[in-house]
């Protein structure tokens, strides 16, 4: 199994460019069922995820075809298979966003439900509610959501809480759904708007799309459309913490910084110097950041997916930081491997409180989640000797090329077996 080592200490400084965004591409690729017309995207990052999708697309009939430099060709003409397997769902419980296109189009689906995860729960029951509300029967059996439909009728769905899949998955249905959809407390995620963008591309009627009321108005069907993946935020997020923790001067090619409110504000305070261009971030921080706290919140509030990368930023600065998670209720697991590497962390429920140390050591870790995993890179990276990080599997799942990335910025990490 392969693990990263890192040899810490040292500030990333240089260029690098921002992949395209998984959590994006994870749901326009699912639109593929929505029309037998060719999607053509670009700007498709290689992840596991991405392999995962595109396997379990293919298994029901899409025709898949991946290109050089990012781009991805999904044809739906022929669906033989409307089954979703609890063999690739488990291992993403992204695989749950072909329900809504399925049964849209179909009129049924089988879809495995996700099972456990490790950071906490994330229930579909907002999914289910929903198209039961546009007129699916839906029945739960043998582990498996069996949905079946006519046609869906429009609707007004309110959820009882904000969901981003929930969101994704009911906006596909309802672009072919009869009739008019509103859905409320939506998710206002950047990704669920790049869905909307693309699906209003492939003919679909949408508004609203990042605000927390979306419109529908259902069409017969949709044709196929040429379409670029957003940026990956979140990658960004990462890269720039990174720089931050180490003393770094970097510069991020092809970002989206107007979907990083939140973050880009809590490093300014930190104390890191940060100028904005039209598709470019660029960081400098001289000295040692100041601890911020930080407060997760659906979006516009600061995103779950960074909270670990600021516990490693917050494991070096100068004072006290109290970092709060309020999306999932187990995602503090990368706390305990930082205080191997030396890190002050009480856990208080889903409340860490660091004191900042002047110093960690390198140690061997295990990642336990994606994100957790990139903490624990950043948190290598600024220690003293080599830290030797186990489980890197989450890492492929959702950095493309991480560590090829951070060695151009002068990093010292390899992967290892």
């Amino acid at each position: 199994m392969d693990k990263l080592l890192i040899t810490g200490g040292r500030p990333l400084e240089g260029e690098v460019r921002v992949s395209g965004a998984k959590n994006a591409a994870l749901p326009i690729m699912c639109a593929s069922l929505l029309s037998a017309k060719p999607l053509a995207l670009s700007n498709v990052p290689r992840l596991a995820d991405v392999s995962t999708a595109a396997k379990l697309l293919a298994q029901m009939g899409v025709a898949v075809e991946r290109g050089d430099d990012g781009r991805l060709t999904l044809q739906a003409a022929q669906i033989t298979n409307r089954v979703a397997p609890y063999e690739l769902v488990k291992t993403m419980r992204a695989s749950v966003l072909v329900l809504g296109p399925l049964l849209a189009r179909f009129g049924e689906a089988s879809v495995s439900l996700p099972g456990g995860c490790a950071i906490g729960a994330r229930p579909v029951d907002q999914h289910i509610k929903g198209l039961q509300a546009m007129g699916a029967t839906i029945t739960i059996e043998h582990g498996y959501m069996n949905a079946r439909a006519e046609r869906l009728r429009g609707a007004r769905i309110v959820m009882d809480l904000v969901t981003v899949t929930g969101t994704e998955n009911l906006m596909m249905a309802a672009a072919l759904a009869e009739g008019a959809t509103v859905l409320e407390n939506a998710a206002r995620e950047p990704e669920v708007v790049d869905l909307a963008n693309c699906l209003v591309a492939m003919g679909a009627r949408i508004d609203g799309a990042g605000t927390d009321v979306v419109r529908i108005e259902g069409v017969g069907s949709l044709a196929g459309t040429a379409y670029r993946v957003m940026p990956d935020r979140i990658e960004t997020g990462t890269f720039l913490a990174a720089a931050a923790a180490t003393g770094g001067k970097v510069r991020l090619a092809g970002a989206m910084p107007e979907t990083l409110d939140a973050t880009l504000g809590k490093l300014r305070e930190a104390g890191a110097k940060i100028m904005v261009g039209k598709d470019s971030i660029e960081l400098d921080m001289s000295g040692r950041p100041a601890a911020v706290s930080v407060r997760t919140a659906p979006y516009p509030g600061f995103a779950t997916d960074m909270q670990a990368q600021f516990m490693a930023l917050a494991t070096i600065a100068s004072g006290t930081a109290v970092i709060t998670e309020t999306i999932f209720e187990n995602r503090m697991m990368h706390a305990l491997e930082m205080q191997r590497l030396g890190a002050d962390i009480t856990i208080q429920g889903t409340t860490a409180v660091v004191k900042g140390v002047e110093r960690l050591q390198g140690a061997k870790v295990m990642a336990t989640d994606l994100r957790a995993s990139a903490g624990l890179v950043i948190a290598g990276l600024v220690a003293q000797g080599q830290t030797l990080i186990d489980r890197i599997y989450h890492l492929d799942r959702g950095y493309e090329a991480l560590e090829s990335k951070l060695g151009a910025l002068g990093a010292r990490i390899q992967r290892v077996n």
